[in-house]
């Protein structure tokens, strides 16, 4: 078999270069590459690296890795899931790879959580080369559905407790999920005192996006905020989260439901009570900027 060339790699290094973020480039050594197929919407990279196991393309962009997972889907999940007094139906739009629905059947109060996925493509290689954040697929409490996660909203209303937006960056198939008439899909979608979280790209690139998303967040919900954790395998090693929730006395910034210390250290790698409250801590010109 010929071995797989891809315009990112070169002598042994995959490069990350956008736009989205000028001047600047991620570059992680290759051991091999696993796969490559122009699925029907983007184009999908697997190769193991050197440091950090398995990684997951799309668009030569970094979707995950095997290393540092873990602190992107804990905390876009667990903001939201711990936010919820009791969320019993959870629905996943975007996210693949499975990583935020093994975080979120890791509750045992959800009776069904939902995933919906515009590329099969994505599920299917999840499940080959990163099992470890596929398992949540094999959950008796999820389902999958591969299509448009826009249109799937559109045939729900007051039906889920909370919903976790786990997309690209706002170009191509994702571009949709950063505008105003989405959030206000999630919103008809939700139950009283519903809570969503969606990811909402950095502060060091893309401050004026977020000032922007944040914005049309509150002209939907009476609570939005702006968290992050810190990943070093996404442009300038953060990635952000917009937390928002139907309940105007809620604050989102401490969690309503808590984990024993004991029970943090059995089911999470990266949350915890004390992190929850510490991502909404901004430094001075993010704060300043999203006020």
């Amino acid at each position: 078999m010929s071995e797989i060339v891809h315009a990112t790699i070169k002598d042994g290094w995959f490069r990350e270069i956008s736009d989205m973020w000028p001047g600047q480039a991620m570059t992680l050594k290759v051991n091999k590459v696993l796969h490559h197929e122009k699925s029907q919407y983007q184009d999908v990279l697997i190769f193991e690296s050197s440091d950090y196991g398995n990684v997951l393309v799309l668009d030569n962009v970094i979707q995950c890795t095997e290393r540092d997972e873990f602190a992107y889907q804990e905390m876009i999940t667990h903001l939201a899931m711990n936010s919820h007094l009791n969320p019993k139906k959870v629905l996943v739009i975007g996210g693949g790879d499975g990583g935020v629905l093994r975080e979120v059947v890791k509750h045992e109060c959800v009776e069904e959580a939902i995933l919906c996925d515009i590329d099969e493509a994505v599920i299917r290689l999840s499940k080959q080369y990163l099992p470890h954040m596929a398992e949540g697929f094999k959950h008796p409490k999820s389902k999958v559905h591969v299509g448009d996660g826009f249109k799937f909203l559109e045939d729900y209303k007051n039906e889920f407790d909370v919903i976790i937006t786990d997309s690209s960056d706002p170009e191509g198939p994702a571009e949709s999920l950063f505008q105003k008439p989405y959030f206000e899909l999630l919103f008809g979608a939700l139950k009283e005192g519903g809570v969503i979280t969606t990811q909402a790209e950095n502060q060091w690139l893309h401050l004026k996006l977020i000032t922007e998303l944040k914005k049309s967040c509150r002209e939907v919900f009476p609570v939005v905020e702006y968290a992050y954790t810190t990943i070093p395998t996404y442009p300038s090693g953060q990635i952000g989260f917009m937390v928002c929730t139907k309940d105007a006395t809620r604050n989102v910034k401490k969690p309503v439901r808590t984990q024993t210390d004991e029970e943090e250290q059995k089911l999470f790698r990266y949350y915890n009570k004390h992190i929850h409250e510490a991502s909404f801590v901004l430094p001075t010109f993010a704060a300043l900027a999203l006020k």
